[in-house]
């Protein structure tokens, strides 16, 4: 079946277009996940919606039809989501050193993208030279967190056609709202999940769906796209508990001047950037002050879960 009724909809520009119901949103994306729709259908829906923008109810929507598609996985215990899509292109790459620290303090960690990016240094690549490789099955990803390690999974073993869908940049050039869903996955059963912007005016969106969703989240601005605190300086933490900010665990932004800078790597390739984190692991380099507090807010969040 079409889904043109639908573009008709999202495709009529910026001021023209039509937002989308939940139900309508669900039942479009079920389409596209499933393969129903022709490679044109597809670039149409991309463009559309890139104009467009998602609302709230729209990627509520998307994403009620995106959960029930993700790799069945089960954490012994409450774990928390780390989505890795963007990978290091200045900065060290530090997402592995925040999943081991929590890893550390007993929690089961998964970190989910691509393992890797042309231009950029990924997760991925970062656990591989710490000798932690990316996990192929939900059985390996039990093992990992049973020896008490962080997992790393490919979203091509996570969610197959999300995966696909999100490879549509590579053709078209643009983001489509696959992106944004993949940032958002829940992949494990009440988990708690990071969730990172890299634009200001996502955060109010953002918001209004872990709201919307009931969900437990802490949703900050991330490092270069990963959803850990920035080494140099402390981003907002906003902590959502079942769709409710909670405003004595959310922390703002760090203000005033720097008094000392992180020591931090000059590279940030994998290799060294995994020496790096094994420092910091030992306590022969100290953990970035905004690491650290972005560990313990996370634990504390976990806890009021």
């Amino acid at each position: 079946m079409s889904i043109a009724p639908y573009i008709r909809e999202i495709g009529r520009g910026k001021d023209g277009a039509r937002a989308l119901s939940r139900e309508q949103a669900c039942d479009l994306m079920s389409r596209l996940l499933d393969g129903q729709v022709s490679d044109l259908e597809k670039g149409a829906f991309a463009l559309a919606m890139r104009i467009k923008g998602e609302t709230p109810e729209e990627l509520a929507g998307f994403m009620d039809a995106v959960e029930p598609r993700t790799l069945a996985l089960q954490a012994p215990a409450m774990p928390i989501v780390l989505p890795s899509y963007n990978g290091a292109r200045k900065l060290p790459n530090l997402t592995p050193l925040l999943a081991l620290l929590l890893a550390r303090e007993g929690v089961p960690v998964l970190v989910h993208g691509f393992p890797e990016d042309p231009t950029r240094v990924t997760s991925a690549q970062v656990f591989a030279a710490l000798g932690l490789p990316a996990v192929a099955s939900a059985a390996e990803a039990t093992e990992r967190w049973a020896a008490g390690q962080p997992v790393f999974m490919p979203l091509e073993v996570l969610h197959p056609s999300l995966a696909e869908l999100l490879k549509l940049r590579a053709v078209l050039g643009l983001r489509n709202p696959g992106h944004t869903l993949a940032k958002l996955l829940p992949a494990v059963p009440g988990a708690l999940r990071v969730v990172n912007h890299t634009h200001p005016e996502y955060a109010l969106s953002l918001s209004e769906f872990l709201g919307l969703t009931g969900a437990t989240a802490l949703l900050l601005r991330g490092t270069e796209g990963e959803p850990v605190a920035d080494a140099r300086r402390r981003p907002a933490f906003n902590c959502f508990v079942r769709g409710r900010l909670d405003d004595e665990l959310s922390l703002e932004a760090q203000g005033g001047s720097l008094a000392e800078l992180p020591a931090l790597p000059a590279g940030f390739d994998a290799e060294t950037t995994a020496h790096t984190v094994r420092a910091m692991l030992a306590g022969e380099q100290p953990v970035p002050t905004p690491i650290a507090r972005q560990v313990r807010t996370l634990l504390a969040l976990r806890e009021s879960a």
